[in-house]
């Protein structure tokens, strides 16, 4: 096991009031593996990854509890000096928006070459054939000449390939991919993904795919965690989670998407309401307010996580009314 995380809790102090933003969250992944973290923006993914790489603002943001082993070693307990020597080398992280999370003031080799010189990789010439070797490697062309461009002059598609180009340069264990594809077009957005798949597997390095597109988790994941309200709900290999869904929230996401079998004008399916106020999260399971199954008990006490199968488990009062709601089309299920 490459990574486990256990319990993370994480906070932010603010002038409304403290933000729940994760909430116990546990997982693991294994080397050679894409794991994905789905769900609505606002849910916890990003910050869930990001109290991983010890990246929470502080204040307001704070890691309350929890354990992240990473290769035997806890990283909540490194000190910033061992921290840094981890971020860049063994972990990795693309970030949704490559303009802005490039330097627009350096040149792309600069930003490729700092990297390696500052985990004593590479230094001088064998640093700028290593970053003319990457941007080859990610597919941008004339890559010796294009090393001198700075960000702006390069497409948004290029920029992310630049910013992969820069997270593989240390050849890190573990790669974090912060919804890398949101800023992009469709056809770009499909390149970027192929691309992530195929270095994956030429690295076999492992892979945490964070995501709103239940589209790119089935072409890409081996296994998907989904999550809501800072809660992870339901958590399968991706196979079983799309043949068997468990969590009306799953369902409903699901339903969401276009199916090529669906017969003509098929409406797709929405999830009602909005994502729940994180300052003033409700008593039982979140997701109630906006749930067709919802029964009493889910207005008051948050479920636990069961397993329904060696490697699927979810957090629902009504998995087993889920089931049979999936197996019949979707159909709302009465309590």
């Amino acid at each position: 096991m490459l990574l486990e995380v256990e319990n993370l809790v994480t906070r932010f102090y603010t002038s409304e009031g403290v933000v729940s933003a994760v909430n116990g969250i546990s997982y693991t992944v294994n080397q050679d593996e894409i794991v994905a973290i789905v769900g609505e923006s606002g849910c916890g993914k990003s910050v869930g990854v990001r109290s991983v790489m010890r990246l929470i603002p502080q204040p307001p943001g704070k890691i309350e509890s929890g354990r992240v082993m990473f290769k035997g070693r806890d990283l909540l307990k490194l000190n910033d000096e061992a921290m840094r020597k981890i971020r860049g080398n063994e972990i990795a992280m693309i970030f949704q928006d490559p303009m802005t999370s490039l330097n627009p003031v350096l040149t792309i080799e600069r930003q490729i070459t700092e990297a390696l010189e500052q985990h004593g990789k590479a230094h001088g010439i064998a640093a700028r054939l290593r970053a003319t070797e990457l941007l080859e490697m990610v597919s941008i062309p004339n890559p010796k000449a294009r090393l001198k461009d700075y960000p702006y002059q390069f497409s948004g598609g290029m920029r992310q390939r630049a910013m992969i180009a820069m997270a593989l340069a240390c050849e890190p264990d573990l790669l974090i991919a912060d919804e890398p594809t949101t800023a992009l077009d469709v056809t770009i957005q499909s390149q970027i993904v192929n691309l992530v798949r195929r270095l994956q597997q030429r690295t076999h390095m492992a892979v945490i795919w964070i995501t709103h597109d239940l589209g790119v988790v089935a072409r890409l994941a081996q296994r998907v965690m989904v999550m809501y309200a800072g809660y992870i709900i339901e958590a399968a290999p991706v196979k079983d989670l799309y043949a068997d869904p468990r969590h009306p929230y799953t369902l409903g996401l699901l339903g969401s998407l276009p199916r090529l079998d669906a017969p003509p004008n098929t409406k797709l399916a929405s999830i009602p309401g909005h994502p729940p106020d994180q300052v003033a999260l409700p008593a039982g399971c979140p997701f109630a307010p906006r749930c067709s199954m919802v029964i009493e008990r889910c207005l008051t006490e948050m479920p636990p996580e069961e397993f329904v199968s060696d490697q699927h488990r979810v957090a629902c009062w009504r998995k087993d009314e889920t089931q049979r709601a999936h197996v019949n089309g979707g159909q709302r299920v009465e309590a």
